[in-house]
């Protein structure tokens, strides 16, 4: 599938809670996602406050309305998928929803059996507030970030997932399976009701059509290439048959290395995290969209030469600027503003000179 964007080259900027909350004040303590009435009000916050700053670069709304958005789609990090499978959500003013670890035994483990969404904390309070949006407004929009398998399995295993990865992998690969169950039931529902999957993993999705689900391999780095193939290219697979366009968010660096493994799944999409090399992505993946990432890190310690050097590098290195995007995602306050002005400069630089 040939996924087709609104724009060429299309750019995305998405800053972390600590940017928001010293920048416009917003609070992600816990009715910043379960509360609609929250979520309506920072979401028009929100759009206001990225049209006043990059608006001249198509950033955010000159004079946004209230919308029934059932998730923001202007910070990432997921939640749901862990809270549902039991653990602990820590809520703060200034920083993401952080999963506290449960150490589950060996036999908890194998017993796994993903639970019923529906009847779950927090989607079972979520829809029931988007039930009122719905029966207000009519529609719904927006989705939620549903995680990944490693990312949500190390919640509840430990260091004791990568040992077992290696030496007893039936035993996690069980594990991750019931998870993606979980994933893909619950994505699907939210799909259903608002018409888009993935906009809170990544907001490049916004821009393809038709929106793609988008899995979080945050943690795939921290396996090598023939372990995934192992143990977690199968599940995934099973998730494309269920759910489709399906992408991959990776990322971390190298993205390269497992690329070849990626291919197989087959994916549409798929981010290649700061520290892979684009060209190598590309031509292992030649039919995939590609949303390149800078690095947050540089975006907020380097210089303005810097980052229109990263920039560059990214857009010169992949080759052909078709079925391309770029991103920086997760900057922190204190973050230049004339960085970011600076990549929208080289993009638009980019867009006249292809001629599209």
């Amino acid at each position: 599938m040939i996924l087709t964007t609104d724009q060429f080259l299309p750019l995305e900027f998405i800053f972390n809670p600590n940017w928001w909350n010293k920048t416009a004040g917003i609070k992600f303590n816990a009715p910043f996602y379960m509360d609609a009435d929250t979520r309506e009000k920072n979401d028009v916050l929100m759009r206001r406050v990225l049209y006043e700053k990059f608006g001249c670069f198509g950033f955010g709304e000159q004079d946004p309305q209230p919308r029934p958005v059932i998730g923001s789609s202007f910070v990432a990090g997921g939640f749901i998928i862990p809270a549902m499978l039991g653990a602990e959500i820590r809520f703060s003013d200034a920083e993401a929803p952080q999963p506290l670890p449960v150490a589950l035994t060996k036999q908890e483990i194998e017993s796994f059996r993903r639970p019923d969404f529906r009847n779950m904390w927090p989607m079972s309070e979520l829809i029931r507030s988007w039930d009122a949006q719905e029966k207000k407004y009519g529609f719904l929009v927006g989705d939620l970030n549903t995680d990944g398998l490693l990312n949500a399995a190390y919640h509840f295993y430990g260091a004791d997932l990568f040992a077992d990865l290696l030496e007893e992998p039936d035993r996690p690969v069980r594990f991750m399976q019931e998870i993606a169950d979980l994933i893909v039931d619950t994505t699907s529902y939210i799909q259903r009701r608002t018409g888009s999957y993935s906009i809170s993993v990544n907001r490049m999705a916004a821009h393809l059509n038709p929106t793609p689900f988008i899995h979080a391999n945050c943690s795939v780095q921290m396996i090598s290439p023939r372990i995934y193939s192992r143990c977690q290219l199968a599940i995934e697979q099973k998730m494309a048959e269920k759910i489709q366009p399906f992408g991959i968010h990776h990322c971390g660096v190298q993205m390269e290395r497992y690329a070849a493994e990626y291919v197989k799944v087959p994916i549409d999409f798929c981010d290649v995290g700061w520290g892979s090399d684009p060209l190598k992505c590309r031509e292992a993946l030649p039919d995939t969209f590609l949303n390149l990432r800078l690095s947050p890190i540089r975006m907020l310690r380097n210089n303005r030469e810097e980052i229109i050097a990263d920039t560059e590098y990214l857009l010169n290195r992949v080759g052909s600027l078709d079925h391309i995007g770029i991103c920086c995602i997760n900057m922190d306050y204190g973050t230049p503003e004339e960085n970011l002005i600076a990549v929208c400069k080289v993009v638009e630089k980019y867009r006249k000179s292809s001629g599209k």
